[in-house]
């Protein structure tokens, strides 16, 4: 049965690559209440969008015609977020509009300006182009749209999200107003329906996604791992699936860089792809993974935005994402056209309430339980063994000659442990990883799920028989506040809350208390973490504290005694007099003066010292013994006056000498003679005016 395309050519391009129905947003748009209409849609990830707008837009662009005529200004313009998405969207439609000999141009950043504004001057039919260069192209006068008669917004929300509406703006103003504008989004937020509001006319809104229905297609698993081994749970994860394409996801570049250098030593055929690369190292990564010499992309959101890998069954996300369409968007990845395909979360036992809460928000079901072990892996690799395609191909005749030629020469054991030890050299090996069921455990129905139904109760805390004790270098000079304590060794030790018991802050450290159960693997895992400001070693359990008796509750209250007047209590204990009261401002009395009843005792003189002391007298008899001060009245003063000394004056105006010139001090000797001051030298030409002259003084005469 053919698809049921909107135009002929499309019908056969579609029947060569293969497809029989529509997914269901390609039969919304196809529908006759969406023919020659502004469309606003929102569909999931993988849903076959592409596709969609092309067979949307045909009818518009073709009308009854067979093909396209002559390729000049552009007739349908699409719009994509990264370079990535543009130019899949590109080879998309080259295929899809393959039979109407259509002319499709690619204009995205970090490609030749240059080649793009050539192949704009030779027409187009088609442009697919990201928002800045499209804007570049427009203002230069590269690109007309005078004649446009479809645009479309693909993936519409990333390309808000990040930063393009003044671009997007910029270019459909530029646009006729008579267009068809077609607009595809996985989430029509409030940004979405108001830039719809603007540039659409009358658009039909078109919702293939089910609310509070998960994507059939993915599976989703929470795999709890220590925060020290989230790279060997991504180890294990890729060789326990082997799928044929994995996609493993990081928040920063940086993570990026250093998973994919860690996966690569470990054998695997890995590819990193993130927003520092250029163009032609992402073109050339995401070639690898399509032609299978890589199996493994590492990649950030923003690189991996809108990316349809072939064959692609396993999404790891290796760093939790940051909200639910971070997690939606990751996952819808796989499970594309209908395929099968497997979404797992590395899940710290530090972040497990965070996933909870992501797989909460996000309506998603997800099986929790801890990584695949090495003996897992080898057990599937023995499977997969033992049912590998290449034993049901068929043999030739050179096949066959050889095999026997072996079996001659080998036992067939010999045979088969060769193929098998050739066969376990091309895999990685798998890691051991700790696995402790407590941390991570299933949330329950309503986290797992979003279902109302009650809360599951809080684990009881661990028992500290038998506990060991551990100190941290930061005290109460530090600050020590356990608020910021409890999280920094958990984060530390890979441990969780209830496995801290008692906590005591000292001046310069602190001291806590780590449950039987979990001290071993605390020891280790603080022993591998080394930090310049704060250091973890093991310590003896601190003096107990003066603990306060407990009271009898079967005794009688404590009869209540009120406090003693002031004037009537003593100051202290064992002190008889009594309470004086402060007195009132002004109404103390001045003490009376009471001279001292023994004079100072005289000096007297140290063991060894001959010397005479003059007898110490007081002060006030040295100055009763002292003779009074003759009184000698002043001088008068002339007319009133003190006399003043004449003034001299330094400078006159019929001077003819005028000021004294600068004496200059003796340089050198400091009981010399000043010299005066004779201003500066006269410069002296070292040289002859004449070109080539020597030197008026001695020759230069090399040693």
């Amino acid at each position: 049965m053919p698809f049921p395309a909107s135009h002929p050519a499309l019908e056969r391009a579609l029947a060569a690559q293969g497809y029989a129905e529509p997914t269901p947003v390609q039969a919304a748009v196809l529908a006759a209440d969406a023919a020659d209409r502004d469309l606003l849609v929102s569909a999931q990830t993988g849903s076959g969008k592409t596709v969609a707008f092309g067979l949307a837009a045909a009818p518009t662009l073709l009308g009854e015609a067979e093909t396209f005529d002559r390729a000049a200004e552009p007739l349908c313009l699409v719009i994509a977020p990264t370079r990535e998405l543009a130019m899949q969207v590109n080879r998309e439609l080259t295929w899809l509009y393959a039979e109407a000999k259509a002319v499709v141009v690619n204009c995205v950043g970090g490609m030749d300006a240059r080649r793009e504004q050539r192949a704009l001057n030779y027409g187009a039919h088609i442009v697919v182009g990201t928002p800045g260069r499209l804007r570049d192209h427009i203002e230069r006068g590269h690109l007309d749209l005078s004649k446009l008669e479809v645009a479309v917004l693909d993936e519409a929300d990333e390309m808000l999200d990040m930063g393009f509406r003044e671009d997007l703006e910029f270019i459909l103003d530029a646009a006729p107003p008579e267009r068809r504008t077609l607009l595809f989004s996985a989430t029509l937020a409030r940004d979405i329906v108001e830039l719809a509001k603007r540039y659409q006319n009358d658009a039909l809104r078109i919702d293939t996604i089910g609310r509070n229905e998960p994507h059939r297609d993915i599976e989703y698993r929470a795999v709890r791992v220590a925060p020290n081994e989230v790279e060997h749970a991504v180890v294990n994860l890729l060789r326990f699936f082997e799928a044929p394409g994995a996609l493993v996801f990081a928040n920063t570049r940086e993570s990026v860089r250093s998973l994919h250098a860690k996966l690569r030593e470990r054998g695997f055929a890995v590819v990193g792809l993130s927003g520092e690369l250029s163009q032609r190292e992402r073109a050339d990564a995401l070639q690898a993974l399509r032609d299978g010499h890589a199996r493994v992309c590492v990649a950030t959101d923003v690189a991996a935005r809108g990316l349809d890998l072939p064959d692609l069954g396993l999404v790891i996300h290796a760093e939790l994402p940051i909200n639910k369409a971070t997690l939606l968007h990751r996952s819808g990845r796989t499970g594309r056209a209908g395929k099968k395909g497997v979404s797992a979360l590395v899940v710290p036992y530090t972040r497990r309430r965070k996933a909870e809460q992501l797989l909460f928000a996000a309506g998603v079901e997800a099986d929790w339980g801890g990584a695949p072990s090495a003996d897992s892996i080898r057990e599937k690799d023995q499977e997969r063994l033992l049912e590998d395609p290449i034993f049901s191909e068929a043999s030739t005749d050179e096949d066959v000659a050889l095999a026997e030629a072996m079996l001659a020469k080998r036992t067939p054991v010999e045979i088969a442990a060769a193929l098998i030890r050739t066969r376990r050299a091309k895999l990685p090996s798998p890691e051991d990883i700790y696995d402790d069921p407590r941390h991570g455990a299933d949330p329950g129905p309503r986290l797992r799920t979003g279902e109302p139904g009650e809360r599951p109760e809080r684990e009881p805390r661990v028992s500290m028989e038998g506990s060991e004790w551990f100190r941290i270098s930061v005290g109460r000079r530090g600050n020590a506040d356990p608020k910021w304590l409890i999280p920094m060794i958990c984060r530390l030790g890979h441990i969780t809350k209830k496995d801290i018991g008692s906590i005591r802050i000292f001046d310069y450290d602190t001291k806590f208390e780590i449950s039987n159960e979990a001290a071993t693997k605390f020891g280790a895992a603080v022993q591998a973490t080394v930090r310049e400001d704060v250091s973890i070693t093991p310590t003896t359990a601190p003096a107990p504290r003066g603990e306060r008796p407990p009271r009898d509750p079967n005794a009688p209250p404590r009869e209540f005694k009120p406090r003693p007047p002031r004037e009537d209590r003593a100051r202290g204990e064992g002190e008889d007099r009594p309470f004086k009261k402060r007195f009132e401002d002004g109404d103390r009395p001045k003490r009376e003066f009471k001279p001292r009843d023994e004079a100072p005792r005289p000096y007297a003189p140290q063991d060894g010292d001959d010397r005479p002391k003059r007898a110490f007298k007081p002060r006030h008899e040295a100055a009763a013994d002292a003779p009074p001060r003759e009184f000698k009245p002043r001088a008068p003063r002339e007319d009133g006056e003190r006399p003043k000394k004449p003034f001299k004056k330094t400078f006159s105006s019929d001077n003819a000498a005028g000021p004294k010139p600068y004496a200059k001090p003796y340089a050198g000797k400091s009981d010399g003679p000043s010299k005066p001051f004779k201003g500066p030298k006269p410069f002296k030409k070292s040289f002859d005016a004449k070109p080539g002259g020597k030197p008026a003084g001695k020759p230069f005469k090399k040693k």
